[in-house]
């Protein structure tokens, strides 16, 4: 098994994430695509004109609507299959040394946790790991390009309230990090009590501890989470405080039309999704770095067998 989380995701298959990557790219292209048929939209509305050549852009934007859901689909779907793969490949591997004698394997509370617990939220990671990221900043680099071809100001604006994002985030995550190490070790302790238990070797009262150990490591994580979430939530109001601003006083000053403002309402959102969702793909890069190492330190898999799906 490779040293670094990076190294498994290779191990699971090249060839899957080269092709989930294309298909990312076919859909960060198109991201800007809905956003210029909405202001054209709008401005056709409001200028009065023929209604054959809204419906025309009408029936366009349902078009790429639907060409883009389809692409999620299969996107989301052929992730799910090749972290599904990852999931399979680590339990038959730790299954596989447990059937080594004891003093060659693991402790079977270890085990256990691994099998049933750990090793799904590490395989998972597989199949995002390297698309999701190449897609959503795909995203915000053709979403924010439009936007600043349509009103570079206005975009400034929006653009400042996600940097105090940058210095936050880590530091969070860092805090969050350092409980889910903790959880998972005493989950580790609780699988192995349970195996004692069943033998007949051990009662249940530092079972109770534990439990109540791990409820205070999840309390402690969803504070951060949810800390997190709230300071991200925070930013995006304010972006959209900025475009009502400067987008009413152009609108009122004649410097620009109604349909660049709504293109900028709609552009944000298209925004704020992206960044929560390579915020999330961090903090699950994160945790499950942490994880990983503790799988691999513990089960000390043998770098043998060069496998792919």
């Amino acid at each position: 098994m490779p040293s670094q989380l990076f190294g498994f995701i290779w191990l699971m298959g090249r060839r899957h994430q080269a092709l989930i990557a294309g298909l990312s790219l076919v859909l960060f292209i198109i991201g800007a695509a809905p956003l210029e048929l909405q202001r054209r939209i709008v401005n056709e509305a409001t200028q009065q004109a023929s209604y054959g050549s809204l419906l025309f852009l009408v029936s366009l934007y349902l078009a790429v609507a639907v060409l883009e859901g389809a692409i999620k689909f299969a996107l989301n779907l052929y992730r799910s299959w090749v972290g599904e793969k990852g999931t399979l490949w680590l339990r038959a591997r730790v299954l596989h040394r447990a059937e080594t004698p004891p003093s060659e394997s693991m402790l079977e509370g270890v085990e256990l946790s691994i099998v049933l617990a750990e090793a799904e939220p590490v395989g998972g990671f597989v199949g995002t790991s390297i698309s999701e990221p190449l897609l959503q900043i795909g995203i915000l680099v053709t979403v924010g390009s439009y936007l600043i071809y349509l009103q570079p100001l206005m975009m400034l604006a929006v653009a400042a309230t996600f940097a105090p994002q940058i210095a936050f985030v880590p530091m969070l995550q860092a805090a969050i990090n350092r409980r889910v190490e903790a959880k998972v070790a005493i989950m580790r302790d609780v699988s192995e009590g349970m195996v004692h238990a069943i033998e007949g070797g051990q009662d249940e009262d530092p079972q109770t501890s534990r439990i109540g150990a791990i409820f205070a490591a999840n309390m402690e994580i969803y504070r951060y989470k949810y800390a997190m979430n709230f300071l991200m939530n925070l930013m995006a109001q304010l972006g959209y405080v900025g475009i009502f601003v400067l987008g009413g006083y152009y609108v009122v000053t004649g410097k620009t039309e109604i349909g660049t403002v709504v293109a900028f309402v709609s552009g944000l959102a298209k925004i704020v999704d992206p960044w929560g969702a390579i915020v999330d793909w961090y903090r699950d890069l994160r945790v499950t770095q942490v994880k990983f190492r503790l799988i691999r330190d513990a089960a000390k898999f043998d770098g043998a067998g060069n496998h792919e799906i």
